[in-house]
Parts: structure tokens; C-alpha cells; sequence
């Protein structure tokens, strides 16, 4: 997930961003380093203001294509916002 690295790039230390979502930076750790919910992560997505789908994946691969199993056929997967 790159959600450290989304806190740091909006300007905000761990810290001040547990403050944000009113928890304890413990509290933040737990969330960042095990196994979120998908509600805390919703939570997470709402206060950095960015897509939940941000918090996941780099921009470069918001756009991607799989081959079709049966004729080989490339898709493309285009995500927006």
C-alpha cells in the first residue's frame, strides 16, 4: 500500500495525521503495518482526499490489459476516477 507515502507527500508527518483522523499514532501504526479494514482505509482515503483506489497502486499502472483465455485478444483496463 503506499499510504505513507501519500501522508508524506500531502505535508503531513505520521503524527499529525492520526490527530487528523482523530486516533492515536499507535492506532495509525496498526492500520498502516497489519491488515485495514475496508471502512479504516475508505477513512484513510477521505482525509488524504484521493481515491481509495490511490492508496493501492502507482499511477502508472491505473491502465493496464489483460489477454483474453480464449482468443488472445488484448483488453485494456482503463480505471478513472
Amino acid at each position: 500500500m503506499r499510504i505513507k507515502e501519500i501522508i508524506k507527500a500531502k505535508g503531513y508527518t505520521q503524527k499529525e495525521f492520526a490527530d487528523k483522523l482523530g486516533i492515536t499514532l499507535s492506532a495509525l501504526n496498526q492500520r498502516l503495518d497489519g491488515n485495514p479494514t475496508v471502512g479504516s482505509l475508505r477513512e484513510i482515503a477521505d482525509a488524504l482526499e484521493v481515491d481509495l483506489l490511490d492508496l493501492f497502486e502507482d499511477e502508472r499502472e491505473k491502465n493496464a490489459s489483460i489477454k483474453c483465455p480464449n482468443c488472445g485478444t488484448d483488453i485494456i483496463i482503463d480505471v478513472r476516477k
